[in-house]
């Protein structure tokens, strides 16, 4: 999009989102408390970063299949997937690669070292309380990876009984239950779930890979595990979740099992000075069974030690330390074991910010020490101002990096002409960022995004003769972002729009797989009577993919639902109303209208 044009549509957006019928809604205060960015419980205009909370109440009320679906929706988030439910998938946030964003569940990092990445495909939403999506670099709280930004996923919670049955389209069939008990500082929560779907063909006659008409299914059991219980004036906890998928390809298998988990020790050492310690470990094992069968193993431990002090009415100092261990697996039928590594690192962080009169401050840094890439130090710095008592202007800059995955450093050559690489460096990047923030009323949001990324170091199969893997690329990212919601009267809705320029900074050329511009777009009614409607629609322009372009599409929804009792609720979604044909990934089928009908009990 050119400058003018883009300004045009930017300003007519603005336009329409602040007109005078929407300034006078009015409604309950949307959820606006956030912990991932800041690493502490802070206010959303707090953050200085681009926010979004989905609480598990925006989950059950949007009816999403998945959470790689929902995911999709929000501003500058990118997916792919190849195929139907349970297929491999990847998020690009901000432009940024997938294996640049940080993968946070219940604060434990879950990506896998072997190919630096976090298949959503695996993780039900029905296991899911919150997930917190922070964008831009947050290096210097958490390390390596957070590039284009940090998405946290919160598991249950539950503090009552509940059960979900769910059938749909292309045989899907899965049933999930939850049962917790407790206060703030004892209880206990349990949730399990499975589903399975008989799927659709994952690929078509555009695949150059493979094509085999037949339905590619998946199947997946679900469990997670919460406690707590008070020692002293500390709460001690604990919390698991594990995962056992198999999807099916053509010609193939893959049977992908996930588990992570971790203790915590928290509670106030003093009358201001607050600590958490927690012990975590993440596990990945993918076994592929097909004409090239594989297998590989992640396994990470990690110890975080996070302190707080309070300092004066509305600041804080922020101080911490981080240790783990990092182990990779990987063999093939043909060529045996591949290689089987290990990576230690340490760090140390302090961050200092809070609230002063009209101005909002928040510095940070960290140093990052491993036994593999050496050291790396990030820092990041935002700062914002009160224009009024509703409206908040915003400016940061921040740092991130990423460590090289397994796959990147030790993969050795089998005959594929490329390899890993031992001495690569981190890849390394720099954020300016400006925002707005605007209340117009009780119960909305507005908010407006603008940022300017380059990343140096990118790690590309690309040395001279020997395609092995080396530090040489650069990408330039650059975008808008604009965000709103609203409730009111019975009515609720919003939208987004992202226009972005992610590009390979050497060559000019637009990184795959991102859409220059999209937009999401939904708006409902609930009635006194229990009933409820929704219409949502999805844009997506043109974006490339390897040897194609994938043409632009658009996308409707409708979902609806009965609350016939205080217990019980009837929900009904059909997607893609239209029949549109599309592609995520050249080559890979996207379901075609469908339908999804869950029944729900909640025994408060």
């Amino acid at each position: 999009m050119n400058p003018v044009a883009r300004r045009s549509a930017l300003c007519a957006a603005i336009s329409l989102l602040l007109s005078p019928a929407a300034l006078a809604q009015d409604a309950a205060t949307l959820d606006a408390v956030q912990v991932t960015a800041t690493r502490i419980e802070r206010p959303l205009d707090e953050a200085l970063a681009s926010v979004t909370v989905i609480t598990r109440e925006d989950i059950e009320a949007s009816q999403a299949p998945d959470l790689i679906d929902l995911l999709g929706r929000q501003a500058g988030i990118d997916v792919a997937r190849t195929g139907g439910p349970g297929a491999g998938s990847a998020l690009f946030l901000r432009g940024s690669n997938s294996t640049q964003s940080l993968i946070l569940v219940d604060g434990i990092r879950v990506t896998s070292t072997g190919q630096g990445v976090f298949d959503f495909a695996h993780l039900p939403l029905e296991q899911i309380e919150r997930i917190e999506i922070v964008r831009g670099p947050r290096a210097s709280m958490w390390g390596s990876d957070a590039i284009g930004g940090v998405v946290h996923v919160f598991t249950r919670d539950p503090s009552a009984p509940s059960a979900r049955v769910t059938a749909g389209s292309y045989g899907r069939a899965g049933a999930s239950a939850a049962f917790g008990t407790g206060d703030a500082r004892r209880g206990f929560g349990i949730t399990a779930g499975a589903q399975r779907v008989r799927g659709f063909s994952a690929t078509n006659p555009n695949s150059v890979f493979s094509y085999d008409p037949d339905d590619d299914g998946y199947r997946n059991r679900n469990l997670s595990l919460r406690g707590r219980t008070a020692v002293g004036t500390l709460v001690l906890s604990f919390n698991a979740i594990a995962t056992d998928a198999e999807v099916e390809f053509d010609r193939g298998i893959t049977d992908a099992r996930n588990a992570s988990g971790g203790v915590t020790l928290a509670g106030e050492l003093g009358a201001r000075w607050s600590h958490q310690f927690t012990v975590g470990h993440a596990r990945e094992d993918l076994d592929t069974v097909s004409s090239f069968s594989n297998a590989f193993r992640s396994r990470r431990t990690s110890a975080d030690w996070l302190h707080t002090l309070a300092m004066g009415t509305d600041a804080n100092l922020r101080f911490g330390l981080n240790w783990q261990r990092e182990t990779g697996e990987s063999e093939n039928v043909f060529n045996g074991p591949l290689f089987d590594d290990t990576r230690r690192s340490q760090a140390a962080f302090v961050g200092y910010g809070g609230r002063f009169g009209r101005h909002v401050l928040d510095l940070s840094l960290r140093r990052d020490h491993s036994n593999q890439y050496g050291g790396v130090t990030t820092g990041n710095a935002g700062w914002g101002v009160d224009l009024g008592e509703r409206v908040q202007w915003r400016l940061s800059w921040g740092q991130g990096f990423r460590a090289p995955n397994f796959n990147e450093l030790y993969y050795p050559d089998t005959g594929f002409g490329f390899a890993g690489n031992p001495d690569l460096r981190p890849e390394h990047s720099r954020t300016w960022e400006t925002g707005l923030y605007y209340a117009p009323a009780a119960g909305q949001r507005l908010e407006l995004s603008v940022y300017r990324t380059r990343v140096r170091d990118l790690v590309a199969f690309a040395a001279p003769l020997t395609n092995n893997a080396i530090n040489i690329n650069r990408a330039a990212l650059e975008g808008v972002e604009l965000g709103y919601r609203f409730d009111r009267g019975g009515w609720s809705g919003g939208g987004n729009l992202t226009w972005q320029d992610a590009i390979d900074a050497g060559t000019g050329r637009p990184l795959l797989r991102r859409a220059k511009r999209k937009a999401h777009v939904d708006l409902g009614h609930a009635w006194a009577n229990g009933l409820s409607v929704a219409l949502e629609g999805d844009y997506f322009s043109g974006r490339p993919d390897f040897g194609a372009q994938l043409p632009s599409h658009a996308l409707a929804h409708l979902r609806l639902a009965w609350q016939f009792s205080p217990a019980w609720r009837l929900e009904g979604r059909l997607e893609n109303l239209t029949d549109r044909e599309y592609e995520l990934v050249r080559g890979y089928n996207t379901p075609g209208r469908s339908g999804l009908v869950s029944l729900v009990w909640n025994g408060r």
